[in-house]
């Protein structure tokens, strides 16, 4: 392993615990409840802040976010690139960091997009704009069957199964029945039998674009989060041991003639980042990927390097995601996932948070000993337009 840089750290994090609020909070009202106990974690206050990271996501610009906090930061990243904003996020505080533009960064996010009733995979495209805009969306195809169309492409290149995608979906939800929050996110949005499932649930749960079940599907929840970053010299003084940005990763994918739709933008930010961390997708301990479907994941693995394009399959089965069976591979998003715990819609602040957790040793489906982590988000819809983000973390 080469020398690490350790330029910038998380040292604060929140979840906000409730994924329906009712109606009852704005997506500010979560951004800045998530924000200060995000500070208050790391034993840091407003004042401190003087970078901030906001995709606009609560319909708040850089200048309203700042306003709506009462501060006034000297960087301003307003970066939205759909789920994986807050890999970038991690990755821009990180340089401006290091250059000395900043030394507190915060992340915030917040959504209600049960609340609204935001038909997220199942409605139309949503993404008018782009450049292919007068030839795709006339047609139709709904944001689940264009990953439908991965799924069964992938299924045609390399005989991967339903059985073995449904791997996936069984790993995220034996951790979410050990993460309290997860299994009140799953009465509250009134999932039916509530408990670990068997691969045989997930083949056998509705079909909703085939060959995607219901059970491979992420759940559609209220929700937001927050992470503070700081400097070496912030990051030794806070309450908590920092989780130091080792690595991070770029990059973006769109539709091309003759392009492979099983391959994701992961194939170039990954090797960016671990290349970066001086480590290897093998020395992981804990894989938080982007699981908006159960194909998501499985592309994602194989395209970081955890096993060859088309192993994905084979690689996963057996159970070898769980956090209990860690001399098998690393443990998948150990919170639950955007499949059991939450999906607001842009998930990538969690895959943060809970790799945070991990490596403080504080994970409610914790690993023993944990190290190391990756965090990657995917952005936009596989097999289409998409980005990708990828941090490397590692422990104090």
């Amino acid at each position: 392993m080469s020398v690490q840089q350790r330029d910038a750290a998380i040292v604060g994090i929140h979840e906000f615990p409730s994924r329906d609020v009712e109606g009852e909070l704005s997506p500010l009202h979560i951004k800045a409840q998530s924000a200060s106990k995000a500070l208050a974690d790391a034993g840091l206050t407003w004042s401190d802040v003087d970078g901030i990271y906001d995709a606009g996501e609560g319909g708040a610009s850089g200048l309203t976010i700042a306003e709506y906090f009462g501060l006034s930061p000297t960087v301003i990243d307003t970066t939205n690139v759909g789920g994986s904003s807050y890999q970038f996020h991690a990755a821009h505080a990180r340089r401006a960091i290091a250059a000395g533009k900043a030394r507190v960064a915060l992340l915030t996010y917040g959504s209600t997009a049960h609340s609204n009733v935001a038909r997220i995979g199942t409605g139309g495209r949503g993404m008018g704009g782009y450049p292919a805009d007068n030839l795709e969306s006339f047609a139709g195809l709904t944001l689940i069957a264009n990953y439908a169309m991965c799924a069964r492409r992938h299924m045609f290149e390399f005989g991967t199964t339903s059985e073995q995608l449904a791997e996936i979906s069984v790993a995220t939800r034996f951790h979410a029945m050990r993460n309290p929050d997860a299994v009140r996110a799953m009465e509250d949005l009134e999932f039916l039998d509530i408990r670990e499932t068997t691969v045989d649930d997930v083949v056998n749960s509705r079909m909703i674009a085939d060959p995607l079940h219901l059970l491979e599907c992420c759940m559609i929840s209220d929700g937001g989060g927050a992470v503070v970053i700081a400097a070496p010299d912030v990051a030794r003084d806070c309450r908590h041991k920092p989780v130091w940005i080792l690595g991070t990763g770029e990059a973006t994918k769109y539709p091309e003639g003759g392009a492979d739709i099983t391959s994701s933008a992961a194939v170039q930010s990954g090797p960016i980042g671990f290349g970066e961390a001086g480590v290897g997708p093998d020395e992981m301990d804990i894989a938080m990927i982007y699981d908006s479907f159960s194909i998501t994941v499985l592309t994602i693995l194989e395209d970081l390097g955890f096993c060859l394009k088309g192993e994905g399959g084979h690689w996963v089965e057996g159970g070898r995601l769980r956090f209990d069976q860690p001399s098998e591979g690393p443990a998948l998003n150990t919170d639950g996932g955007g499949l059991s715990s939450n999906h607001p819609g842009m998930r990538g602040i969690f895959l943060l948070i809970e790799a945070a957790r991990q490596l403080r040793g504080e994970s409610t489906a914790q690993v023993e000993g944990a190290k190391l982590a990756v965090a990657h988000g995917n952005g936009g819809m596989l097999g289409s337009r998409h980005s990708a983000g990828t941090v490397v973390l590692g422990g104090d």
